[in-house]
């Protein structure tokens, strides 16, 4: 089951916490540049924590309607490995993205009902994956609130790949991938002691169920 599994750890501050993802098992790290968000990790503190991590994980920056250039600076400064958007940027903006950045484009839906999987085709050529997050004002992730994994469901029919992302914890993983079987998992929220502080046991537990 694990290797059908893909989970990424979001919302990583410590570089101790990304080096236990790592060593779990996880798919990819997530680290917020979204600042005045609780989980906003500089550029140069990513930078460090990049350094010692392994070459095949992968190591995903979060922005929200921030500028290409900033992006692109950011990118190189850090060496994270693919972009996740979580703002309001168009089509075009996530397409020019990944030619001047060379890196795969994550756009993140908020989801309250069947219509925002509409969004979805218009993002489809330009983007490599869309993430599904749970839909809360004014909070970009994070939330620690599911919704209705039938609508993740449907989202899979749109032919590109589904990260399933909103309320995901160790005790509720196993009856999200049995209901959705999505690309990939986003976690933050549900294996944290505070926001942007992971908790080992919450951590080590949920890469255990996946080794069943």
């Amino acid at each position: 089951m694990k290797d059908l599994i893909k989970i990424k750890i979001c919302g990583i501050t410590r570089k101790e916490d990304a080096l236990l993802a790592a060593e779990l098992g996880a798919w990819a790290v997530g680290f917020i540049f979204v600042k005045n968000t609780p989980r906003y990790i500089s550029p140069e503190k990513v930078a460090e924590i990049i350094k010692e991590l392994p070459q095949n994980l992968i190591k995903i920056g979060v922005f929200a309607d921030e500028s290409i250039e900033e992006i692109k600076s950011i990118a190189i400064q850090t060496g994270i490995t693919k972009i996740q958007l979580h703002g309001e940027e168009s089509p075009d903006f996530c397409e020019n993205l990944a030619k001047l950045t060379g890196k795969e484009i994550i756009k993140a839906i908020k989801v309250k009902s069947d219509e925002d999987l509409q969004l979805i085709t218009q993002y489809k050529d330009k983007v490599s994956f869309v993430l599904l997050d749970s839909y809360c004002e004014n909070q970009l992730g994070g939330t620690g609130k599911t919704f209705d994994w039938e609508i993740a469901k449907k989202a899979k029919e749109y032919g590109i790949p589904i990260i399933l992302a909103g309320g995901l914890n160790p005790d509720n993983i196993k009856q999200a991938y049995e209901a959705v079987k999505p690309y990939a998992f986003d976690i933050s929220s549900g294996v944290e002691i505070s926001k942007g502080v992971k908790d080992n046991e919450k951590l080590r537990k949920l890469f255990t169920l996946n080794l069943q």
